[in-house]
């Protein structure tokens, strides 16, 4: 080879893109197999299981009576499959062990050790190593701001019917951590924005007088919504760990309260959507949505 053969190579090379660096496998399964995780004293599960689907409609599984921790402990547990999201119910029998019960969700994971290895990667800490679970195994992380999940895998995969609208992880932070949270999950979830308003009205979090930030994303795990305030939320807001999308908004509110479901905000305007935050008995605080007329 010539010394301007060379010198010409060298120089191609240098002008060369450089490689894109590869991407972390996608470890989601589907939004019907994230559920979140409700906690409920054992005198009120079946009222809150009964009343949850009186609302949505569905099915649930068997209810049981298991060891769900890695340490000893025991609770009732049982799944409630609805046309609007899942939820895993639990009503501990005995002290619940921590770090559980902080948790706000369970996601379902292609390969448990792959997915918490891409989590840990990306910014989230393990507030409990991997563990065997009756039917799988089991692990919790921690995102930045606090935020708690539960990543899961099933021995025998498990086939739930696809949903008709994809719940909403509603996430309350502080500007201190809201962009880190983001981009931590945006790059273990290959999470999307779908919408950041900057300067969104306050009165949708019960802060008249304000502005506060919404970010929307949406990933194999399903939908999410960043709340960015300064924190000074008065109740119930924070409390909403779920969004229920439905098609009749009105309905939906007529057959909640015939099950005992308990308005807390009455429907008002939020993003492009009416929104309501409702208690169901037992306690559990969630969001029901739908678009605005």
């Amino acid at each position: 080879m010539t010394r301007f053969t060379l010198l010409m190579t060298t120089a191609l090379l240098a002008l060369a893109p450089a490689a894109a660096p590869a991407q972390d496998a996608d470890f989601a399964v589907g939004p019907q197999y994230d559920t979140t995780h409700v906690y409920v004293e054992p005198q009120d599960f079946d009222r809150f299981v009964a009343s949850f689907t009186a609302t949505f409609g569905g099915t649930t599984s068997k209810q049981g009576a298991f060891q769900v921790t890695p340490t000893p402990s025991n609770t009732k547990s049982q799944l409630a499959l609805t046309p609007a999201g899942t939820i895993s119910v639990f009503g501990f029998l005995t002290p619940i062990p921590t770090p559980f019960g902080a948790e706000r969700t369970g996601y379902l994971v292609t390969d448990l050790d792959k997915a918490v290895a891409a989590a840990v990667k990306h910014g989230a800490i393990r507030l409990i190593a991997t563990f065997p679970d009756p039917i799988g195994r089991d692990a919790v992380v921690q995102w930045a701001g606090g935020v708690n999940m539960q990543l899961y895998w099933h021995t025998t995969k498990p086939s739930y019917p696809a949903l008709a609208t994809v719940p909403e992880n509603r996430i309350y932070l502080t500007p201190d951590a809201a962009d880190r949270f983001v981009r931590q999950w945006a790059g273990f979830a290959h999470a999307k924005i779908t919408s950041d308003e900057k300067a969104a009205p306050g009165a949708e979090i019960g802060q008249p007088g304000k502005t506060y930030r919404r970010i929307r994303l949406t990933s194999g795990y399903g939908k999410m919504s960043v709340i960015v305030s300064d924190g000074q939320l008065p109740w119930p807001y924070g409390r909403d760990m779920t969004g229920y999308e439905v098609t009749d908004l009105s309905g939906t509110l007529e057959k909640a309260t015939a099950a005992g479901v308990e308005t807390l905000i009455a429907p008002r305007g939020e993003g492009g959507r009416q929104s309501v935050i409702v208690r169901f008995p037992g306690g559990y605080i969630a969001e029901i949505h739908g678009r605005a007329s």
